[in-house]
Protein backbone atom coordinates (compact mmCIF):
# COMPACT_ATOMS: atom_id res chain seq x y z
CA UNK A 1 0.00 0.00 0.00
CA UNK A 2 1.61 3.36 -0.99
CA UNK A 3 2.80 5.27 1.74
CA UNK A 4 0.61 9.14 2.43
CA UNK A 5 2.16 12.77 3.98
CA UNK A 6 -0.02 14.58 5.85
CA UNK A 7 1.88 18.12 6.56
CA UNK A 8 -0.06 19.85 9.56
CA UNK A 9 0.95 23.48 9.74
CA UNK A 10 0.96 24.90 13.26
CA UNK A 11 1.82 23.29 16.58
CA UNK A 12 -0.88 24.79 18.50
CA UNK A 13 -4.37 23.19 20.05
CA UNK A 14 -5.65 22.31 16.86
CA UNK A 15 -2.24 21.69 15.13
CA UNK A 16 -1.69 18.65 17.93
CA UNK A 17 -4.95 17.23 18.16
CA UNK A 18 -4.89 16.23 14.16
CA UNK A 19 -1.49 15.23 14.28
CA UNK A 20 -2.06 12.61 17.44
CA UNK A 21 -5.70 11.70 15.67
CA UNK A 22 -4.26 11.16 12.26
CA UNK A 23 -1.64 8.83 14.01
CA UNK A 24 -4.07 6.82 15.26
CA UNK A 25 -5.85 6.11 12.11
CA UNK A 26 -3.47 6.49 9.36
CA UNK A 27 -1.81 3.06 8.01
CA UNK A 28 1.96 2.42 9.74
CA UNK A 29 3.64 3.37 6.25
CA UNK A 30 2.04 6.87 6.22
CA UNK A 31 3.69 9.66 7.68
CA UNK A 32 2.11 12.67 9.72
CA UNK A 33 4.33 15.70 9.87
CA UNK A 34 3.67 18.79 12.42
CA UNK A 35 5.60 21.95 11.30
CA UNK A 36 5.53 24.28 14.08
CA UNK A 37 8.47 27.02 14.90
CA UNK A 38 8.58 27.16 18.92
CA UNK A 39 9.64 23.84 20.13
CA UNK A 40 7.12 24.01 22.51
CA UNK A 41 3.56 24.11 23.47
CA UNK A 42 1.60 25.12 26.52
CA UNK A 43 -2.28 25.55 26.30
CA UNK A 44 -3.53 29.68 26.19
CA UNK A 45 -5.46 29.42 29.57
CA UNK A 46 -2.23 28.90 31.59
CA UNK A 47 -1.28 32.66 30.60
CA UNK A 48 -4.12 34.09 32.99
CA UNK A 49 -2.94 31.87 35.53
CA UNK A 50 0.84 32.79 34.88
CA UNK A 51 -0.27 36.54 35.76
CA UNK A 52 -0.67 35.71 39.08
CA UNK A 53 1.04 32.21 39.84
CA UNK A 54 4.96 32.26 38.61
CA UNK A 55 5.39 28.12 38.39
CA UNK A 56 1.44 28.77 36.39
CA UNK A 57 3.75 28.86 32.59
CA UNK A 58 5.93 26.11 33.34
CA UNK A 59 3.72 23.62 34.86
CA UNK A 60 1.84 23.72 31.68
CA UNK A 61 4.39 23.60 29.76
CA UNK A 62 5.55 20.56 27.30
CA UNK A 63 8.17 19.92 24.30
CA UNK A 64 6.66 19.01 20.99
CA UNK A 65 9.72 16.60 20.96
CA UNK A 66 7.56 14.11 23.22
CA UNK A 67 5.14 13.39 19.82
CA UNK A 68 7.97 11.86 18.26
CA UNK A 69 7.26 8.96 20.90
CA UNK A 70 3.78 8.48 19.47
CA UNK A 71 5.43 8.21 15.22
CA UNK A 72 4.59 11.58 14.60
CA UNK A 73 7.76 13.59 12.39
CA UNK A 74 8.03 17.34 14.83
CA UNK A 75 9.95 19.86 12.42
CA UNK A 76 10.92 23.16 13.80
CA UNK A 77 10.93 25.59 11.26
CA UNK A 78 9.86 28.61 9.62
CA UNK A 79 6.80 28.59 7.07
CA UNK A 80 8.12 30.41 4.22
CA UNK A 81 5.36 29.78 1.72
CA UNK A 82 2.23 27.69 1.24
CA UNK A 83 0.90 25.96 -2.07
CA UNK A 84 -2.38 24.76 -2.00
CA UNK A 85 -2.62 23.82 -5.94
CA UNK A 86 0.66 21.70 -5.14
CA UNK A 87 -0.65 20.71 -1.33
CA UNK A 88 3.46 21.67 -0.62
CA UNK A 89 5.01 24.31 1.74
CA UNK A 90 7.94 25.53 1.58
CA UNK A 91 9.83 25.34 5.38
CA UNK A 92 13.64 26.96 5.99
CA UNK A 93 14.01 26.87 2.42
CA UNK A 94 13.11 23.02 1.53
CA UNK A 95 10.28 22.58 -0.38
CA UNK A 96 8.06 19.66 1.00
CA UNK A 97 5.49 17.72 -0.50
CA UNK A 98 1.83 16.16 0.78
CA UNK A 99 -0.95 14.03 0.22
CA UNK A 100 -3.23 16.17 2.20
CA UNK A 101 -2.31 19.68 3.87
CA UNK A 102 -3.70 20.92 7.46
CA UNK A 103 -3.58 25.07 8.05
CA UNK A 104 -3.78 25.47 11.65
CA UNK A 105 -1.68 28.09 11.71
CA UNK A 106 -3.70 30.19 14.34
CA UNK A 107 -4.49 33.68 14.74
CA UNK A 108 -1.42 36.38 14.38
CA UNK A 109 -1.13 39.24 17.00
CA UNK A 110 -0.65 42.47 15.51
CA UNK A 111 0.15 45.24 17.59
CA UNK A 112 1.55 47.19 15.54
CA UNK A 113 -2.00 47.89 14.28
CA UNK A 114 -2.39 50.50 17.51
CA UNK A 115 0.13 53.63 17.57
CA UNK A 116 1.70 53.69 21.10
CA UNK A 117 0.68 49.99 22.02
CA UNK A 118 4.08 48.07 21.82
CA UNK A 119 5.92 50.95 23.82
CA UNK A 120 2.64 51.28 26.68
CA UNK A 121 0.70 47.71 26.93
CA UNK A 122 1.75 44.44 28.42
CA UNK A 123 0.26 41.97 25.77
CA UNK A 124 -1.13 39.28 27.98
CA UNK A 125 -1.67 37.02 24.59
CA UNK A 126 2.10 36.30 24.41
CA UNK A 127 3.55 33.68 26.82
CA UNK A 128 6.45 36.12 27.13
CA UNK A 129 3.83 39.18 28.63
CA UNK A 130 2.83 37.13 30.87
CA UNK A 131 6.04 37.65 33.29
CA UNK A 132 5.69 41.19 32.64
CA UNK A 133 2.30 41.31 33.39
CA UNK A 134 2.84 39.93 36.91
CA UNK A 135 5.81 41.75 37.67
CA UNK A 136 3.43 45.00 37.12
CA UNK A 137 0.15 43.89 38.93
CA UNK A 138 2.65 43.53 41.96
CA UNK A 139 4.17 46.76 41.68
CA UNK A 140 0.65 48.25 41.25
CA UNK A 141 0.60 51.89 43.57
CA UNK A 142 -2.11 51.88 46.06
CA UNK A 143 -5.51 53.34 44.69
CA UNK A 144 -4.15 52.36 40.72
CA UNK A 145 -6.25 51.18 38.11
CA UNK A 146 -5.15 48.07 35.58
CA UNK A 147 -6.96 48.38 32.64
CA UNK A 148 -7.73 45.05 30.83
CA UNK A 149 -8.17 46.25 27.07
CA UNK A 150 -9.38 44.39 23.94
CA UNK A 151 -7.93 46.56 20.93
CA UNK A 152 -9.59 44.42 18.17
CA UNK A 153 -11.82 41.60 16.46
CA UNK A 154 -12.23 38.64 16.69
CA UNK A 155 -9.63 37.59 19.37
CA UNK A 156 -9.32 33.93 20.46
CA UNK A 157 -11.06 33.19 23.91
CA UNK A 158 -13.48 35.83 23.95
CA UNK A 159 -14.02 35.16 27.58
CA UNK A 160 -10.57 35.40 28.81
CA UNK A 161 -10.22 39.26 29.24
CA UNK A 162 -13.04 39.02 31.70
CA UNK A 163 -11.74 36.28 33.38
CA UNK A 164 -8.57 37.78 33.63
CA UNK A 165 -10.30 41.22 35.10
CA UNK A 166 -12.26 38.61 37.54
CA UNK A 167 -9.39 37.04 38.94
CA UNK A 168 -7.17 40.12 39.36
CA UNK A 169 -9.84 41.88 41.09
CA UNK A 170 -9.92 38.88 43.60
CA UNK A 171 -6.29 39.01 43.69
CA UNK A 172 -5.94 42.38 44.95
CA UNK A 173 -8.71 42.19 47.57
CA UNK A 174 -7.00 38.84 49.13
CA UNK A 175 -4.13 41.50 49.10
CA UNK A 176 -5.99 44.31 50.85
CA UNK A 177 -4.87 46.15 48.02
CA UNK A 178 -7.68 48.96 47.05
CA UNK A 179 -6.53 48.99 43.36
CA UNK A 180 -9.45 48.60 40.51
CA UNK A 181 -9.69 46.61 37.43
CA UNK A 182 -11.50 47.70 34.95
CA UNK A 183 -12.37 46.36 31.01
CA UNK A 184 -13.17 47.61 28.24
CA UNK A 185 -13.97 46.71 24.49
CA UNK A 186 -14.56 47.81 20.71
CA UNK A 187 -18.17 45.89 20.62
CA UNK A 188 -21.54 46.99 22.66
CA UNK A 189 -21.95 43.79 24.43
CA UNK A 190 -19.34 41.75 26.34
CA UNK A 191 -20.11 37.94 24.73
CA UNK A 192 -22.13 38.99 21.71
CA UNK A 193 -22.45 34.87 21.08
CA UNK A 194 -24.80 34.92 24.37
CA UNK A 195 -26.93 37.67 22.89
CA UNK A 196 -28.39 40.22 25.13
CA UNK A 197 -30.34 39.00 27.48
CA UNK A 198 -27.38 36.59 28.48
CA UNK A 199 -25.01 39.44 28.30
CA UNK A 200 -26.87 41.27 30.66
CA UNK A 201 -26.51 38.33 33.04
CA UNK A 202 -23.10 38.41 32.77
CA UNK A 203 -22.14 41.90 32.83
CA UNK A 204 -24.37 42.21 36.03
CA UNK A 205 -21.56 40.08 37.59
CA UNK A 206 -18.70 42.26 36.46
CA UNK A 207 -20.72 44.94 38.08
CA UNK A 208 -21.30 42.31 41.46
CA UNK A 209 -17.47 41.83 41.38
CA UNK A 210 -16.92 45.36 41.00
CA UNK A 211 -15.63 45.66 37.62
CA UNK A 212 -16.52 48.03 35.16
CA UNK A 213 -17.12 47.43 31.80
CA UNK A 214 -16.88 49.99 29.25
CA UNK A 215 -18.59 48.48 26.12
CA UNK A 216 -18.16 50.25 22.39
CA UNK A 217 -14.66 51.72 23.12
CA UNK A 218 -12.68 51.66 19.62
CA UNK A 219 -8.78 52.37 21.01
CA UNK A 220 -7.17 54.67 18.74
CA UNK A 221 -4.00 54.83 20.00
CA UNK A 222 -1.92 54.19 23.49
CA UNK A 223 0.06 57.17 25.34
CA UNK A 224 2.11 57.05 28.91
CA UNK A 225 -0.78 56.77 30.75
CA UNK A 226 -3.82 56.70 28.90
CA UNK A 227 -5.72 55.21 25.73
CA UNK A 228 -7.51 57.47 23.59
CA UNK A 229 -10.24 56.17 21.35
CA UNK A 230 -12.42 57.06 18.10
CA UNK A 231 -16.18 57.39 17.51
CA UNK A 232 -18.40 54.20 17.91
CA UNK A 233 -20.13 55.25 14.96
CA UNK A 234 -20.04 57.93 12.44
CA UNK A 235 -21.99 61.39 14.42
CA UNK A 236 -21.32 60.01 17.64
CA UNK A 237 -18.72 61.90 20.11
CA UNK A 238 -15.70 59.91 21.02
CA UNK A 239 -15.54 58.06 24.43
CA UNK A 240 -13.43 59.85 27.00
CA UNK A 241 -9.64 58.68 27.34
CA UNK A 242 -9.26 56.02 30.16
CA UNK A 243 -6.11 56.27 32.48
CA UNK A 244 -4.19 53.47 33.89
CA UNK A 245 -1.49 52.22 36.20
CA UNK A 246 -1.01 49.24 34.56
CA UNK A 247 -2.71 48.36 30.81
CA UNK A 248 -2.59 44.67 30.57
CA UNK A 249 -4.16 44.27 26.56
CA UNK A 250 -5.69 42.19 23.70
CA UNK A 251 -3.87 42.70 20.39
CA UNK A 252 -5.58 42.96 17.21
CA UNK A 253 -5.35 39.68 15.42
CA UNK A 254 -4.85 39.24 11.72
CA UNK A 255 -4.64 36.10 9.52
CA UNK A 256 -0.46 34.93 9.29
CA UNK A 257 0.80 36.61 5.96
CA UNK A 258 1.96 33.42 4.70
CA UNK A 259 -1.75 32.13 4.97
CA UNK A 260 -2.72 35.72 3.19
CA UNK A 261 -0.37 35.51 0.93
CA UNK A 262 -0.88 31.40 -0.36
CA UNK A 263 -4.44 32.83 -1.16
CA UNK A 264 -6.37 30.63 1.41
CA UNK A 265 -8.04 33.42 2.16
CA UNK A 266 -9.56 34.39 -0.85
CA UNK A 267 -9.14 38.08 -0.60
CA UNK A 268 -11.19 37.43 3.21
CA UNK A 269 -10.16 38.31 6.40
CA UNK A 270 -9.65 34.63 7.54
CA UNK A 271 -9.59 31.70 5.60
CA UNK A 272 -13.17 30.80 4.68
CA UNK A 273 -14.11 26.93 5.02
CA UNK A 274 -17.17 24.62 4.76
CA UNK A 275 -18.44 24.68 8.39
CA UNK A 276 -19.22 20.50 8.40
CA UNK A 277 -15.83 19.65 6.91
CA UNK A 278 -13.44 22.21 7.01
CA UNK A 279 -12.29 22.27 3.56
CA UNK A 280 -10.98 25.35 1.98
CA UNK A 281 -11.33 26.08 -1.74
CA UNK A 282 -8.45 23.64 -2.80
CA UNK A 283 -8.28 19.70 -3.11
CA UNK A 284 -6.66 18.19 -0.17
CA UNK A 285 -6.47 21.24 1.92
CA UNK A 286 -7.84 21.62 4.75
CA UNK A 287 -7.89 24.78 7.54
CA UNK A 288 -9.01 24.94 10.81
CA UNK A 289 -8.83 26.58 14.22
CA UNK A 290 -8.53 30.57 14.77
CA UNK A 291 -6.98 30.74 11.26
CA UNK A 292 -10.70 30.46 10.20
CA UNK A 293 -14.00 32.30 9.59
CA UNK A 294 -17.18 30.10 10.04
CA UNK A 295 -19.91 31.84 9.78
CA UNK A 296 -23.09 31.04 12.07
CA UNK A 297 -26.52 31.20 11.51
CA UNK A 298 -27.28 34.88 13.29
CA UNK A 299 -24.36 35.95 11.43
CA UNK A 300 -21.91 35.98 14.13
CA UNK A 301 -18.83 33.84 13.19
CA UNK A 302 -17.50 30.77 15.50
CA UNK A 303 -15.43 32.04 18.24
CA UNK A 304 -11.71 31.16 17.82
CA UNK A 305 -11.66 28.82 20.65
CA UNK A 306 -9.18 25.70 21.88
CA UNK A 307 -11.45 23.00 22.18
CA UNK A 308 -13.35 24.03 18.79
CA UNK A 309 -9.91 23.79 16.79
CA UNK A 310 -9.05 20.32 18.32
CA UNK A 311 -12.95 18.71 17.80
CA UNK A 312 -12.21 20.39 13.34
CA UNK A 313 -8.60 18.80 13.89
CA UNK A 314 -10.13 15.24 14.51
CA UNK A 315 -12.78 15.77 12.12
CA UNK A 316 -10.59 16.72 9.28
CA UNK A 317 -7.91 13.56 10.79
CA UNK A 318 -10.74 10.96 10.04
CA UNK A 319 -11.41 12.57 6.46
CA UNK A 320 -8.65 12.15 5.47
CA UNK A 321 -7.92 8.67 6.74
CA UNK A 322 -11.00 7.94 4.99
CA UNK A 323 -9.75 9.32 1.72
CA UNK A 324 -6.54 7.49 2.27
CA UNK A 325 -8.90 4.52 2.43
CA UNK A 326 -10.67 4.69 -0.76
CA UNK A 327 -13.69 5.20 1.62
CA UNK A 328 -16.56 7.73 1.65
CA UNK A 329 -15.69 10.62 3.78
CA UNK A 330 -18.39 11.30 6.47
CA UNK A 331 -17.48 12.73 9.81
CA UNK A 332 -18.91 16.02 9.86
CA UNK A 333 -18.35 18.76 12.48
CA UNK A 334 -21.14 19.34 14.93
CA UNK A 335 -20.42 22.98 16.25
CA UNK A 336 -20.74 21.99 19.98
CA UNK A 337 -18.18 23.22 22.58
CA UNK A 338 -17.94 24.97 25.63
CA UNK A 339 -15.63 26.93 27.40
CA UNK A 340 -14.54 28.12 30.85
CA UNK A 341 -14.45 31.41 32.74
CA UNK A 342 -13.18 32.11 35.83
CA UNK A 343 -14.80 34.31 38.05
CA UNK A 344 -12.46 33.32 41.54
CA UNK A 345 -13.98 31.96 44.65
CA UNK A 346 -12.72 28.92 43.13
CA UNK A 347 -15.41 28.90 40.61
CA UNK A 348 -16.03 28.98 36.88
CA UNK A 349 -18.54 29.33 34.79
CA UNK A 350 -19.27 27.32 31.11
CA UNK A 351 -20.23 29.11 28.18
CA UNK A 352 -21.43 26.01 26.19
CA UNK A 353 -23.92 24.98 23.41
CA UNK A 354 -24.69 24.06 19.98
CA UNK A 355 -22.98 26.98 17.97
CA UNK A 356 -24.01 25.39 14.54
CA UNK A 357 -27.54 25.20 14.85
CA UNK A 358 -30.23 27.42 13.61
CA UNK A 359 -30.40 29.92 15.75
CA UNK A 360 -27.43 28.89 18.26
CA UNK A 361 -28.22 27.82 21.00
CA UNK A 362 -25.31 29.28 23.45
CA UNK A 363 -25.84 29.90 27.11
CA UNK A 364 -23.94 30.69 30.18
CA UNK A 365 -24.00 28.42 33.46
CA UNK A 366 -23.97 29.69 37.00
CA UNK A 367 -20.67 29.94 38.57
CA UNK A 368 -19.76 26.44 40.52
CA UNK A 369 -16.93 24.41 41.59
CA UNK A 370 -17.18 21.99 39.41
CA UNK A 371 -16.54 23.89 36.42
CA UNK A 372 -13.79 25.04 37.99
CA UNK A 373 -12.34 21.55 38.57
CA UNK A 374 -13.46 20.61 34.86
CA UNK A 375 -11.73 23.00 33.38
CA UNK A 376 -8.77 21.74 34.99
CA UNK A 377 -9.51 18.41 34.10
CA UNK A 378 -9.70 19.92 30.23
CA UNK A 379 -6.16 20.67 30.31
CA UNK A 380 -4.64 17.72 32.05
CA UNK A 381 -6.60 15.35 29.71
CA UNK A 382 -5.42 16.39 26.44
CA UNK A 383 -2.18 17.07 27.78
CA UNK A 384 -1.15 13.02 28.70
CA UNK A 385 -3.55 11.39 25.85
CA UNK A 386 -1.18 13.97 23.50
CA UNK A 387 2.20 14.14 25.27
CA UNK A 388 2.02 11.18 28.07
CA UNK A 389 2.11 11.67 31.99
Amino acid sequence: MPTHRVLVLGGGFGGIATAVTLREQLEPGDEVVLVERHPTYVMGLRKNWGVLDAAAIDEGERALARLIDKRIAVLHGEIEAIHPEERAATIDGERWQADALVVALGAQRAPEQVPGFSEHAIDVYGVEGVAAAREAVAELRPGGRILVGIFGVPYPCPPAPFELALLLTEHLRQRGHDGEVEVFSPLPLSLPILGQAGCNTFESRLDVAGVPFHRSHVASRVAAGGVAFAPPSEGAPAPPDRSFDVLLAIPPHRVPPVVFESGLTAGKPWVPVHPRTLETGFEGIYAIGDVTMLPLSNGQMLPKAGLFAQREGEVVAARIASHFRGDSATAPFAGDGACFLEGGGGQAAQVEGGFLEDPPRVVMTEPAAEHLAAKRAFERERLEAWFGA
